[in-house]
């Protein structure tokens, strides 16, 4: 058997149904992000363990909840709130920890978007490394999102878990990427200054982990950046053969690319605001008098 840890915030109107299909774990923990809906009133309605702790990053919440929160079993699956757990994943899951000769595997996905699966677009079969030995995985932060640090060797499970990305409307998936793009932009001016592309692995990589991250490290470096993803995600890994829901997909990703760009050039640019800053005594009084 393995634990599996749920991530969560403001997650009330998934957090039910993805804790019903962890329940073949007999050890489910939600980390809640201090949530302002229901979400911790709905989990905590479940007969597992439910805590709270203030979201930082994706990366130091996870190493946080890993040291902090012990899990039941030596083995842990990583799920998120807008994801499912499924009877034959969680069959291969219980195959493979008792395999001495891998510490985690990784898990791909199926982005489920405007009621399909959207099979091309999103370079299917992308993997997340999830199953783990507890004690032997870490997370750093990398943009928005975290990559693992493992301490032994890792494998690919052949089973996925349905990704619905978009499950809580359109307009919370616009401001959860604005929030995203911010720390794109701050790792893409990090890693024009000081990162590199690793081209053995672009071309040469071992998984579709090393080769899907190299090509993004050199995507970070091509000009025109958003109508370049548009048509490499549409014609080239064929998002058009996804119909309307594949020409939404790729579109929302080229205006994400495009928010980042704006980001970049504005944290270059522009200074800092500052909430401290004073206004000066003859500009103060003009405006009181405008105000009048």
């Amino acid at each position: 058997m393995f634990s599996i840890y749920i991530l969560t915030y403001n997650e009330e109107l998934d957090i039910a149904a993805c804790i019903e299909s962890a329940m073949l774990s007999d050890d489910i923990i939600v980390v809640d992000s201090c949530s302002s809906d229901r979400t911790m009133e709905i989990a905590s309605s479940y007969p597992i363990r439910v805590v709270q702790h203030a979201f930082e990053s994706h990366g130091r919440q996870r190493t946080w909840m890993l040291k902090s929160i012990l899990p039941k079993h030596e083995w842990v699956y990583i799920l998120e709130a807008d994801e499912r757990m499924t009877p034959e994943l969680f069959a291969e899951c219980l195959a493979a920890i008792s395999n001495p000769d891998y510490i985690g595997y990784y898990v791909a996905e199926r982005v489920m978007f405007m009621n399909r699966w959207i099979r091309h677009s999103t370079q299917y079969p992308r993997y997340q490394l999830r199953l783990f030995r507890h004690g032997k995985v870490w997370f750093s932060d990398y943009g928005h999102t975290e990559r693992e640090v493992c301490d032994g060797a890792t494998n690919f499970l052949k089973e996925t878990y349905p990704h619905y990305t978009c499950s809580k409307g359109l307009s919370r998936w616009i401001e959860k990427h604005n929030r995203y793009s911010t720390d794109e932009a701050q790792e893409t001016l990090f890693q024009l200054q000081q990162g590199k592309v690793v081209w053995q692995d672009l071309f040469f990589g071992k998984s579709e982990v090393e080769r899907r991250r190299a090509l993004k490290d050199l995507s970070l470096r091509l000009p025109a950046r958003p109508l370049l993803r548009f048509m490499y995600m549409y014609f080239l890994l064929g998002g058009c053969l996804d119909g309307g829901a594949g020409l939404a997909w790729c579109t929302l990703q080229a205006f994400y690319e495009y928010l980042i760009l704006l980001k970049v050039w504005e944290m270059k640019h522009l200074p800092i605001p500052s909430l401290d800053t004073k206004i000066p005594l003859g500009e103060e009084s003009r405006q009181q008098a405008d105000v009048a």
